[in-house]
């Protein structure tokens, strides 16, 4: 226990060196036409480096946030914020959808047609009907990925409730504390630590590894070159897979802020009492006569 708590607290105390250092030397990172600079973005990017440096920053504004409280009430309304942004626009990812698989069925069904052109701002995309066709999935995946935040933002997912409902109103948010901190963070951190390299081992070779050091990375780095993947399931179908999981990366990305907005927010609401709850809660307003028609008369 001694030996992982002096892990840690070491971890901790090197998260400010570690993020110091990086901001002062960006061409370390940033600089991609430096292969050895994309290898250190690969490492680091899935490191428990970068672990204790967004925990450090998480415990930092936590502490800030229990001496002032407009502080934490200010990080509940931005990362809500930011979950209801990035949400409400990518639903119309859905509307999309619809529309593109009415208009190949049309193509297909009507005028036998193989292929199609979209041309936004004067730039022609040609690709056939079965690579559109295949498409659709990315659409449904952004909705998954980008709006799942946004969804728990509004309290649309679906509970499984044994006892919440029923439960007093410190019980409600102690679960939520504990919720957020056990089990969202952690799911959203495995997450992210298993899509990061999973991403890359699509994109360039040679194929990194989770276990390899950063040492053996920079090695590496003498034969690197990108090799993005474009492998479809048909020969002429969708070939940017690669997109699905940058979109797990951004899924667990905006997980891990929506669980430190849920542990803020029941923190408030604990020590504020029953009169701060829903407290700049940016729901969504169904206006009078727009209600959704769940019941039929006969």
């Amino acid at each position: 226990m001694a030996d992982f708590l002096a892990w840690t607290f070491g971890h901790i105390a090197m998260a400010f060196y570690n993020v110091g250092y990086a901001l002062a030397h960006p061409s370390l990172w940033l600089d991609w036409s430096d292969p050895q600079a994309v290898m250190r973005v690969i490492y680091y990017g899935g490191s428990a480096e970068l672990f204790f440096a967004v925990f450090t920053l998480f415990l930092i504004l936590t502490a800030l946030g229990l001496w002032l409280r407009p502080v934490m009430w200010g990080a509940v309304r931005v990362l809500e914020g930011f979950a209801n942004t990035v949400g409400r626009f990518f639903a119309w990812a859905g509307l999309l959808m619809v529309v593109q698989q009415v208009l190949i069925v049309f193509l297909q069904s009507t005028f036998r047609v193989g292929n199609m052109t979209i041309a936004p701002f004067g730039l022609g995309f040609t690709q056939s009907i079965s690579w559109f066709s295949e498409e659709l999935k990315l659409y449904n995946a952004m909705v998954v990925a980008l709006c799942c935040a946004y969804t728990f933002v509004q309290g649309g997912h679906v509970r499984v409730d044994l006892f919440y409902a029923g439960a007093r109103y410190r019980t409600k948010k102690i679960v939520d504390l504990v919720g957020a901190l056990i089990f969202m963070m952690p799911v959203a951190v495995i997450v992210w630590m298993y899509g990061w390299y999973f991403l890359w081992r699509h994109l360039v070779v040679p194929k990194p590894s989770a276990s390899d050091t950063l040492e053996r990375l920079l090695m590496k780095s003498r034969a690197l070159r990108w090799n993005v993947e474009t492998i479809g399931f048909s020969p002429n179908g969708f070939n940017g897979y690669f997109l699905f999981k940058v979109l797990l990366l951004a899924f667990a990305g905006m997980v891990f802020l929506q669980a430190i907005a849920v542990f803020y927010r029941a923190l408030l609401e604990l020590r504020e009492g029953p009169q701060s709850e829903g407290r700049y809660h940016d729901k969504d307003v169904i206006e009078p006569g727009k209600e959704a028609y769940d019941h039929a008369e006969f």
